[in-house]
């Protein structure tokens, strides 16, 4: 997985801050005179915003291989849509989880085989890769007071045990240690505006 110029990923449990943190980067990328696109995963396109409702719909009992499935289907079509072509056009690409949160959240969480997860980002993104991801770390007992406090119903995955994201936060924590060039890992605990300062002199220098 050969990371590509330009994009960057976001990645940590629910409520660690990612969604506040792009919107902060992409707005000082923008002030710099930089093209910037934003996405989320899963959605970002019609299909891929199909998916996202299916996944998260707590009504819906979906096995873990299918989840896999069904992440990697709306990953597929936003690379191809969305991230490719902004890449050759030369813009940045801000990214709200990527293929690292399927490792963490299907491999680790799930307990399934990171093999065929591999697999699966080759199909999906060919060489579209985040060429450096920001670990905004946070433990579960912070992350489930956060999002007790946000105000609306929790989605499928966020109903999930603690005994579940306490794999998946150690699960990214793996992650990170082994890919230590790729990753900084970042105390999500902090004010908003100090996480901002750390990624802000992290990704600049990478541009």
């Amino acid at each position: 997985m050969i990371g590509r110029r330009g994009f960057f990923s976001l990645e940590g449990v629910d409520g660690s801050g990612k969604t506040t943190q792009m919107a902060l980067l992409a707005e000082a990328l923008k002030r710099q005179g930089r093209e910037v696109i934003t996405v989320r995963e899963p959605g970002g396109t019609p299909v891929s915003d199909k998916i996202r409702r299916l996944i998260l719909d707590p009504e819906n009992a979906i096995v873990p291989a299918a989840e896999l499935l069904l992440f990697s289907a709306a990953r597929a079509q936003l690379v191809s849509e969305v991230i490719a072509p902004a890449l050759q056009a030369g813009k940045i690409v801000l990214a709200d989880r990527f293929g690292w949160s399927t490792l963490a959240y299907q491999g680790y969480g799930r307990g399934m085989d990171p093999a065929p997860i591999r697999e699966l980002f080759r199909i999906a993104c060919g060489n579209v890769w985040p060429l450096h991801s920001f670990l905004l770390d946070l433990p579960v007992a912070s992350m489930r007071a956060r999002l007790e406090t946000d105000g609306r119903p929790a989605d499928r995955m966020e109903r999930e045990s603690a005994a579940f994201f306490h794999r998946v936060r150690e699960g990214y924590l793996t992650i990170a240690g082994e890919n230590t060039d790729r990753f900084t890992v970042i105390d999500a605990g902090q004010a908003a505006e100090s996480i901002h300062g750390e990624i802000l002199a992290q990704l600049i220098p990478l541009l």
